[in-house]
């Protein structure tokens, strides 16, 4: 059972030669992969959200009992490679 718009997008494309039919085919297939890339991102993150939450709210209390020290970024840089 298609939708309306499915059906709109269907006659659009079939009116395309078919060499450019091949081409929107992949544009959807693109978009397509980048939605449900999104949506997967969108999900890991609400089942990690309050882990996050309470990372962050640990290093801001670790801040504040000066129990932390300056990243020096530049270390970082030459010694993970």
């Amino acid at each position: 059972m298609s939708s309306p718009a499915i059906t709109t997008i269907v006659k659009m494309v079939e009116s395309l030669p078919d060499e450019l039919q091949e081409q929107a085919v992949e544009h959807v297939r693109a978009f397509l992969a980048e939605i449900e890339e999104e949506k997967r991102w969108e999900d890991s993150f609400k089942r990690t959200k309050q882990n996050l939450v309470a990372a962050a709210r640990k290093a801001k209390e670790e801040i504040a009992a000066g129990l932390s020290t300056p990243m020096d970024y530049e270390q970082q840089l030459y010694t993970s490679k």
